[in-house]
């Protein structure tokens, strides 16, 4: 029993720091050409296709960086042994059909084809065979590659499945014609960082399997870690692919290659708010932005990170008593840890707190702090502000509210309101200016309520 309750509370450690994890919805590195791959998606729909065809897939796989083996759409015989001769023998002849999802199930995959007299034979016989299986399938020809070898590479899947309740999934396990059977297979929800990405890894058998044994060098983590952080890309932006699957990824010690690849579509409700298809909302990062000041001030404006504990703390405690006063309405010197905790992990979907940096990384520091929370009705919410004392009266707070009003409009919200100690005529007098009503609190002569409806 000792040792059961300290799993519990080991895995309750493990939990609170991956609570910590807000990644961005796109990393910092090598942008994707998401206008390519939404074009894709776009003709598929519009035609009134759900599935993607093998060099679509492959395409769209490009689109987000993940390496993939070149394929060549075959839909006749004599244009099969063409691709075969354009990627060198030995190729890989794959049937082409929107209904089916597991070729080989059908006999719709050859490997290692030596020449042109092997296509046409392969070709000849992949379309009978698979017209036997399946006779009310669609068959659109082969698709036509050039034959992957690797010594040392191992069999894996990644990919996304979405969730009645929680929306998208990036799934990760064990690949190959085998997966259903082995069912070694991690599941966690967008967005990934390298630290979420390692933990899906690890919590698979086949993540036993990617170091150096026996003969076998390590596979390049790097490299894989990259293809599902590409794929939880995919998730965060596309919110039209109901299902991918990645399917062999073979990963090696000299990188990762996707061999083939299934998107299933799905149509999204026009206008639907970025992200809003996700579970858990990314951070925002297409809210950083730098402010200049009307004295020359350069600061940057950013949404608050669940790492920016440290530099909430420093602020708070730095403040005047009476900037404590007025913002907390007592005299609190020192956030709680789970003050901080409630200050910096928040809700992006639900919340918003915009902090102003001063100074390179590395000696950064807060020096105002801008927030709504949503109310109960999802339609109004409830702001705060607090600017440190050597920045106020600069138009900072003016700046920052600004930029907090037209996020809330943004999200859908219609009314933001906020409670003011009555002798703090600084705060009136910038909320009368926004256009804030001026509300007195019966019963409470101390203090009043500002509202501003958008």
């Amino acid at each position: 029993m000792a040792v059961e309750a300290f799993a519990y509370l080991a895995q309750f450690y493990r939990n609170q720091r991956l609570l910590m994890e807000a990644p961005p919805p796109l990393a910092h590195r090598e942008p994707p050409d998401l206008a390519g791959a939404r074009a894709l998606v776009s003709r598929a729909l519009a035609a009134g296709r759900t599935v993607l065809g093998a060099t679509e897939s492959k395409d769209f796989l490009a689109a987000f960086r993940i390496p993939v083996a070149r394929s060549f759409d075959a839909p006749t015989e004599e244009q099969a042994v063409r691709a075969a001769d354009e990627c060198g023998y030995p190729v890989v002849l794959k049937i082409r059909s929107p209904d089916i999802t597991h070729k080989s199930d059908v006999g719709g995959v050859r490997l290692g084809i030596p020449d042109a007299p092997g296509v046409r034979r392969a070709f000849a016989e992949m379309i009978a065979a698979a017209a036997r299986a399946r006779p009310e399938a669609r068959i659109e020809g082969v698709s036509v590659e050039r034959m992957v070898s690797s010594a040392h590479g191992r069999e894996l899947m990644a990919g996304i499945t979405t969730d009645e309740v929680f929306g998208p999934a990036i799934t990760f396990g064990a690949g190959g014609i085998a997966v259903e059977v082995l069912r070694d297979r991690a599941v966690a929800l967008p967005p990934l960082n390298a630290r979420l990405a390692d933990s899906m890894i690890a919590g698979t058998r086949v993540g036993l399997m990617l170091g150096a044994f026996r003969h076998l060098p390590a596979v390049d983590r790097a490299a894989l870690d990259e293809v599902l952080l590409r794929v939880s890309e995919i998730a965060c932006e596309i919110p039209e692919v109901a299902e991918l699957d990645v399917n062999p990824l073979i990963a090696d010690e000299h990188g990762v290659l996707a061999l083939d690849a299934r998107v299933a579509l799905r149509a999204c409700r026009p206008g639907m708010r970025r992200h809003a298809h996700l579970a858990i909302q990314p951070y925002p990062s297409e809210l950083e932005a730098a402010e200049t000041l009307a004295d020359g001030s350069v600061l940057q404006v950013r949404p608050i990170r669940p790492e920016d504990s440290q530099l909430e703390e420093a602020f708070v405690s730095g403040l005047s008593q009476e900037s404590r006063r007025l913002r907390f309405q007592s005299a609190l010197r020192h956030l709680s840890p789970a003050m901080l905790a409630r200050f910096t992990q928040i809700d992006y979907d639900r919340e918003m707190a915009l902090v102003a940096i001063e100074g390179a990384p590395g000696a950064e520091r807060e020096v105002a702090v801008c927030r709504y929370v949503s109310l109960p009705d999802a339609r109004s919410c409830e702001f705060a502000i607090v600017v440190a004392d050597p920045w106020q009266r600069r138009g900072l707070g003016r700046r920052l509210m600004l930029r907090l009003i037209a996020i809330a409009r943004d999200r859908g919200l219609v009314r933001m309101e906020g409670w003011v100690l009555a002798g703090n005529a600084p705060m009136l007098r910038m909320c009368a200016e926004l256009g804030f009503t001026d509300h007195a609190v019966p019963g409470d002569p101390a203090t009043r309520r500002v509202s501003l409806d958008f």
